[in-house]
């Protein structure tokens, strides 16, 4: 007779069950330069019009955090260096933030790469497999919504270079990429923006093959393959 696993500690389920009560509804007022990247636009107009809503385990929400948490210590580590790292507007005393269509980042200046040029600054954690792929294809190949990000930031702000700083968060080690602006590729994303946007009905699906990878992963499946009914009809 197999043995069942053990129950999760109530201490364990009440910290997570925390997290999902102060989740609030998930939805988002803008379509955000970090979803810009996805392939699909069907995907895209689903996210913009809060057909799904989103869902993710306290667990995961604190996986966020993790995340969020990490940055200002690598704000930290980069002054250290001798780099100025401007991570709010000091007009706002918020978080920079520039607009298109009706996005977020820091920029620094000073780093030893490149002393003299403003670099907008994107901050990422990885588990130790997506770090090693980074660190082998770099941040265009590996991680092409990262880097569209990016690009969306260069184009609206019109500096002309990205530092991409990540830590693996199993071991803590630092990559560090710069990236320079590409123009056709941030007015290309700008362009996809609008339009999905402005669509007043679902683009065409990446694949009408409900079991490719994307469709599969894709939060949207059940409303875009089975006929669920959507969260918020709009």
């Amino acid at each position: 007779m197999a043995l069942l696993p053990p129950r999760p500690a109530p201490t364990v389920g009440a910290i997570y069950a925390a997290y999902e009560a102060d989740a609030g509804d998930g939805w988002r007022d803008h379509l955000g330069a970090s979803l810009i990247g996805k392939e699909c636009e069907r995907a895209l107009w689903y996210d913009f019009r809060w057909v799904t809503r989103p869902q993710h385990t306290g667990r995961i929400l604190r996986l966020f955090e993790t995340g969020q948490l990490e940055e200002g210590r690598l704000v930290r580590n980069l002054r250290r260096t001798g780099a100025t790292v401007l991570e709010v507007d000091p007009e706002t005393g918020r978080q920079w933030r520039v607009e298109a269509h009706g996005g977020h980042f820091a920029g620094a200046i000073g780093l030893l790469e490149a002393p003299k040029t403003w670099h907008v600054v994107e901050f990422k954690t990885h588990s130790a497999q997506s770090f090693a792929e980074l660190k082998r294809d770099g941040v265009q190949r590996s991680k092409p919504r990262h880097w569209a990000q990016m690009q969306v930031y260069l184009q609206l702000t019109g500096i002309t270079r990205a530092v991409y700083v990540a830590v693996c968060k199993n071991t803590d080690e630092i990559y560090v990429e710069r990236l320079p602006a590409d123009c056709a590729e941030g007015t290309r994303l700008l362009a996809k923006a609008e339009r999905v946007i402005s669509a007043q009905h679902p683009p065409s699906r990446i694949s009408d093959d409900p079991t490719w990878w994307q469709c599969r992963l894709c939060e949207h499946h059940a409303l875009c393959h089975d006929g669920e009914a959507a969260e918020i009809t709009c």
